[in-house]
Parts: C-alpha cells; sequence; structure tokens
C-alpha cells in the first residue's frame, strides 16, 4: 500500500506537465500566448500583449490534456471545459511552429486505427455514410459561407489580382478547363461533383456536356433540382454512385476534392474508376490535398470533421495512376492558394453564425460551432506553415500516351481571357 501511494505521488500535477510541454513550445515561436489554468495560476511564453489565451474551466480538462496532447485540448475547446479567447488563427500558428502539433501520442494513433476499423470506407454504404455526415448538413448551411452562385467547397486559385473568394473559385474552373482543354460539346465527367458548380460552369462558359458523379444524396437531390430549373435535363446529369462505379466513359474526366476521401485502402480502386472511365486518349485531372511523404490522417479531423477520410501522398498517387495505365502530364502545387481560400471560409463562418444557428439550433449548436471554427482554422495555418507536410496537388493525365494535339508549353493557361 506504501508502494502504491508513493507511486501516485511521484505522477505529475497535469497543470506542471501541460506548462512545461508548452513552454518549450512556446520558446519557438515569436506568437505570445497565455495559458490560465483551473486553480487561477498562469503562465505566458514570453513579455508582451498576448494575441490569445487559453483558459482551463476544468482540472479534468487539463488531465484530457496531458493524456493526450493537442488532441485533448481540441477536444477541450469542443466541450466547452477550455476556451480560446481572442485570436484562434494565431493559436493554432503558435503550436504548429512550436510543434505541439508534432509530439507523438500512442493514445491517439490507437484511437485512429479503431476509427479506420469503425468507419473505413470498405463498403459503399459506410463510404456514403461517412460523405452524408459532412456534405449532407444542407445547402442553406454552406450557402452562409461558400461562394456563391457555384458554392466550389475546394480549392480556389488567387492568381495575381483576385480581390474575392467568387474570382478565386471562378479562376479556379477556368484554370481547370484550360488544363484538360475542354470543349463545346466534349462529354465530361465530375467525379464528387457537389452541388454541380463546376458542371454548371462549363455549361456556361464552354458548352460542354457534364455529367455528376456524387455519393451524398442531399447535393445530389440539390443539383438535379437546379438542373431542372435551368431546363438543361437534356445536357447536364448527375447520378448517385460510388467513387468507384462510374458509369460510362467520357472525352474528359474531371475529379475535385475526392482523392482524400477515397479511404486508406481504397485508393487504387478509386484512381482505376478515373481511369476506366476516360475514352483512350482522354484527358483528365485530379486536384487533392496530399501528403509529402507517408503520415497518418490527422486523427481529431476524421473523428470530429470527415469520417473515413484519408489524405494520401503524393507519391503512392503517382504509383497507382501509373498502374492504371495513366501518363502524368503536369503537376502543380497549390498549397498557398489553399489557405487564402480557407482564411475566406472561416471567416465568412464566423459572421454569419447566428444564421446558420437558426437554420437549425439542436444540430448547430456551441460544439458544432466550435469544432467547425477549429476545423477551418487550423487548416488554413496547416496549409500556411512553411514546415508541413500537407500540401495540395493538381495532377493532368492521359489515359495512355498523349496525343499531338496537347500543348508543347503551359502558354494555353495564361493567354489572355481568364474568367475572373
Amino acid at each position: 500500500m506504501t508502494d502504491r501511494v508513493s507511486s501516485l505521488r511521484a505522477l505529475p500535477h497535469p497543470t506542471h506537465a501541460i506548462e512545461r510541454v508548452l513552454r518549450a513550445s512556446g520558446r519557438h515561436t515569436d506568437i505570445c500566448f497565455r495559458v490560465v489554468f483551473a486553480d487561477g495560476s498562469w503562465f505566458q511564453n514570453r513579455d508582451g500583449a498576448a494575441a490569445v489565451t487559453l483558459v482551463f474551466r476544468r482540472r479534468l480538462a487539463e488531465w484530457r490534456v496531458a493524456l493526450l496532447g493537442y488532441v485533448g485540448m481540441l477536444e477541450c475547446y469542443f466541450d466547452q471545459s477550455l476556451d480560446i479567447e481572442g485570436d484562434i488563427a494565431a493559436a493554432f500558428r503558435a503550436g504548429m511552429e512550436g510543434g505541439f502539433d508534432m509530439r507523438p501520442n500512442r493514445i491517439n494513433s490507437l484511437r485512429n486505427r479503431w476509427h479506420e476499423l469503425r468507419f473505413g470506407n470498405r463498403s459503399f454504404a459506410q463510404a456514403k455514410a461517412n460523405a452524408r455526415f459532412h456534405y449532407g448538413l444542407g445547402t442553406e448551411f454552406y450557402r452562409r459561407w461558400l461562394d456563391h452562385p457555384y458554392l466550389m467547397y475546394t480549392c480556389s486559385y488567387w492568381q495575381e489580382g483576385t480581390r474575392t473568394l467568387e474570382e478565386a473559385q471562378q479562376n479556379k474552373m477556368e484554370h481547370v478547363c484550360r488544363k484538360v482543354m475542354l470543349k463545346p460539346g466534349e462529354r465530361f465527367v465530375d467525379v464528387g461533383c457537389g452541388w454541380g458548380g463546376f458542371v454548371f460552369y462549363a455549361w456556361e462558359r464552354y458548352r460542354a456536356l457534364g455529367t455528376g458523379v456524387n455519393n451524398t444524396t442531399e447535393q445530389v437531390e440539390a443539383m438535379r433540382e437546379e438542373v431542372a430549373r435551368r431546363g438543361l435535363g437534356d445536357r447536364l446529369h448527375v447520378i448517385e454512385a460510388d467513387f468507384r462505379e462510374i458509369p460510362g466513359q467520357y472525352d474528359k474526366c474531371i475529379s475535385i476534392g475526392v482523392l482524400e476521401h477515397a479511404g486508406r485502402d481504397q485508393l487504387a480502386e478509386v484512381v482505376r474508376a478515373h481511369a476506366d472511365c476516360l475514352k483512350p486518349g482522354g484527358i483528365g485531372l485530379l486536384h487533392f490535398i496530399g501528403h509529402v511523404g507517408a503520415y497518418e490522417t490527422e486523427f481529431y479531423i476524421r473523428k470530429h470533421i470527415f469520417p473515413g477520410g484519408w489524405i494520401p501522398s503524393l507519391a503512392e498517387t503517382i504509383t497507382e495512376m501509373e498502374r492504371a495505365g495513366l501518363e502524368v502530364l503536369d503537376i502543380e502545387n497549390l498549397r498557398r492558394n489553399y489557405a487564402l481560400t480557407l482564411d475566406c471560409w472561416a471567416q465568412r463562418f464566423d459572421a454569419n453564425w447566428h444564421e446558420i444557428h437558426a437554420l437549425d439550433p439542436a444540430r448547430f449548436d456551441e460544439c458544432f460551432r466550435r469544432k467547425w471554427r477549429a476545423y477551418l482554422y487550423s487548416c488554413a495555418e496547416m496549409f500556411r506553415s512553411p514546415t508541413g507536410y500537407t500540401h495540395f496537388f493538381q495532377i493532368v493525365y492521359s489515359k495512355g500516351n498523349v496525343g499531338r494535339d496537347y500543348p508543347m508549353s503551359r502558354r494555353h493557361l495564361y493567354a489572355q481571357g481568364r474568367a475572373s
């Protein structure tokens, strides 16, 4: 009994353990932050006015952070046992600069493995449920903070002179159209078409005939209604299907923000489906978040935001493309563009929160708000980080070796007359 008491006394106090780790991280960032503990004690990493203050409301929250690191800190923020006062973006930037998010945690790794066992995309039914968890929140929710009118929920393109999110998203769609050399009358498939923004843009600007493929029922229904409203049912279509069963063959294949949802072990199947849906010699584009190197996908994002999601590496994606008989024509890294896109989404989310909450107070409650704020602001800082390993790629490819009609340079991408 005496030995047991001595062992318990030897355990570090959670306040001391957290302070020691945060002090070490705080030496590697210029951002001034303060931490206030449940007993009223506090520390600050440097002199000056704190840009952000972390306030522990309960001692249990301190134990949770001591045990689970930054994931525990985020989950305490979600359940309101910890508050983040001030600039939340600065909090994430300080944590990343100080390496707080890079400290290994075996418990979180085990939780991530258990998540994969429960929510992996092995079956079509689970992949659909995972997609609807995030994308099935309703068009009106997304309309409050995405661009108008296209509702593009992926990285935009902030070419020089771009002033608004709307311009940046149309720049992105024009960039994609030019990369695949989209032409009037061509039939293309938009894999993971969302609410149909790219399909409508390609019709408006190029008179190309698009078919959207999506496994989120709510988005499919919304797109069908918009196609009918515009009287375009004989030209534009949407199919509710898994990304591994794309029906038909097309001149062009557009895949904007899909590979992140393929799943940890389904990348080969999804890439093969992208190849199978192209006619021989057809051109396609993959637009996706990718790791540089082999890393696990962030657990808190998988648990609270994108169940079943998995970020592939650039290298393994290219390997699967080669196995599927695809020739890589061009690779562009748009990482910094995503930081600016997420900045806009986060600012609009905050500015319109009262309207979002009013849509469904039970669903869009304070816990939901905190989860989505953390997701949007942390991802912006992740893509902005000079030491991050999560990037954003566009890969242009052909089915088989590209023909002589494809340009020899990138000049066609930057000619006058871009949309803006």
